[in-house]
């Protein structure tokens, strides 16, 4: 009986537990969901595929910036109209690679570490959309632990209000149950 008892302790602890941190997360998405490293010099960036045109815009920026000499652009369906996108931002396509077959965020990592490593590059800036950054960094970062990942998102400055258009709204929603589904069927952990 006592085992019982202690039994259903621990559940309701870890339900509540669970249901704490998921309002918690719904009111303070970028504290929860946001990964960012700043500004870091690496061998390479891995722009992910996705998004609204704005992370092709920041790894524009960081290359610009001389923090990366070399972009790995990765994504089905994304990748080709990505690097016309870091092109016409300034970015030569002779340091412009592409990874043009992966359709997740999973696939994103299995791919395009292979290809990091055959060039050499140890340190690498992952670009996504910033609620993306936290499952794409620890993704990386689970699939290649020799290799140093960095998280920096397309900008995320918007006001509150703008958090509760339905898209966004979405997004983010999704974006909780894939980062839970990462590390249940993959062993990604979010933390």
């Amino acid at each position: 009986m006592a085992l019982k008892k202690h039994f259903k302790r621990i559940v309701f602890g870890l339900l509540g537990g669970s249901l704490a941190a998921l309002l918690l997360a719904y009111w303070f998405p970028q504290q929860v969901l946001l990964v960012d490293d700043g500004f870091q010099n690496a061998d390479a960036i891995v722009l992910l595929g996705g998004g609204s045109g704005e992370r092709p815009l920041r790894a524009a920026e960081l290359f610009r910036s001389n923090a990366v000499p070399k972009i790995l652009v990765s994504g089905a369906g994304d990748a080709d109209g990505n690097r016309l996108l870091l092109m016409h931002r300034g970015v030569p396509a002779s340091a412009i690679s592409l990874e043009p077959n992966s359709k997740t965020t999973r696939e994103n990592a299995q791919f395009s570490i292979p290809l990091l490593r055959g060039s050499g590059a140890r340190r690498v800036i992952i670009v996504t959309t910033w609620y993306h950054s936290r499952r794409s960094l620890k993704t990386f970062r689970h699939y290649a632990p020799d290799l140093t990942f960095y998280s920096c998102p397309s900008y995320y400055g918007f006001p509150r209000s703008e958090w509760s258009h339905d898209h966004l709204r979405r997004r983010i929603r999704a974006e909780y149950l894939k980062t839970m589904g990462y590390w249940v069927c993959y062993g990604v952990c979010p933390f």
